[in-house]
């Protein structure tokens, strides 16, 4: 019943589908569930990716299927959950982790603002936004019908202040992050008998391979310009690993978080609530 739930971290049983999981970050919180006992569905464009990514899973006694899904294709979307449900039975939980940017959407060095294609632009608001929206839609009609379920959307630092470069990935971040909140009322509005929660993790900088070359010169241990910038930003003083997402996402799915409703937890070594004044290098006196 809800509200009565034992206040607990256990998510062993649990149906999790994880879209972009063939990539990095989501790829090891997949792993980081299916650890814990939970039964991991795998979604992501490069299906063989996450069919790999599942056998090593399964080969360390974990549950997991991987599945093909276009996260902007609704067809697709519906034929993974019916994968899901052909193999599980149901399913509680959605993780949308499918997101990042194009090149061709970031100002590059020696560039400016208006020389970007809108059409690149497009293409990244469109993975991050829509890529969010509608596997979503498809599962919180299922979650309705189901008479319960939990959305983990994923936005990121940008959604509290745009990054410099990246205007489409901010702009989208920030709509994830709206849409997020819109979503918590809205669910209650459309379903009032459902118990459907929304939430959302915000990745601060993760030293990840599609980042590493942004953060790190060639030495890999100098930092570039940015990197220094953001670490100079971020009080924890280091960048983060795609694995200190997984205990706030396990809060978040648990019985733990269960009054968690319409929140974003920052994942940022503090990088949100520096206000960049002061050095972070210095014992300062009061």
């Amino acid at each position: 019943m809800a509200g009565k739930q034992d206040a607990t971290f256990d998510i062993s049983g649990k149906v999790v589908a994880v879209t972009g999981a063939a990539g990095v970050i989501y790829g090891t919180i997949a792993k980081g569930l299916a650890a814990r006992g939970a039964k991991v569905a795998l979604l992501d464009l490069l299906g063989d990716k996450a069919a790999e990514i599942a056998d090593e899973i399964k080969s360390e006694g974990g549950e997991a299927v991987g599945l093909t899904c276009d996260v902007l294709d609704p067809t697709s979307i519906s034929g993974a959950l019916d994968g899901i449900l052909k193999r599980y039975g149901r399913v509680d939980v959605l993780i949308n982790g499918a997101g990042g940017n194009r090149p061709g959407a970031t100002v590059q060095r020696d560039a400016v603002f208006t020389d970007l294609a809108l059409d690149e632009v497009d293409k990244v608001f469109a993975l991050n936004y829509r890529g969010t929206f509608l596997p979503t839609q498809v599962f919180c009609k299922y979650f309705a019908q189901q008479g319960r379920g939990v959305v983990v959307n994923t936005s990121s630092m940008c959604s509290f202040a745009p990054l410099t470069n990246v205007p489409g990935y901010s702009n989208a971040k920030a709509a994830v992050t709206n849409f997020t909140q819109w979503l918590a009322v809205q669910v209650k509005v459309d379903y009032p008998d459902a118990e459907i929660r929304v939430n959302e993790v915000a990745p601060g900088f993760l030293d990840t391979t599609q980042n590493h070359r942004l953060l790190f010169e060639e030495d890999d241990k100098t930092l570039t310009p940015r990197g220094r910038s953001i670490i100079s930003n971020t009080p924890l003083g280091r960048f983060g690993d795609p694995l200190e997402l997984l205990g706030p996402i396990v809060l978040l799915i648990s019985d733990a978080g269960s009054f968690l409703h319409g929140t974003t937890i920052a994942v940022d070594g503090g990088f949100a609530i520096y206000s960049g004044v002061g050095p972070l290098d210095e014992k300062r006196s009061v």
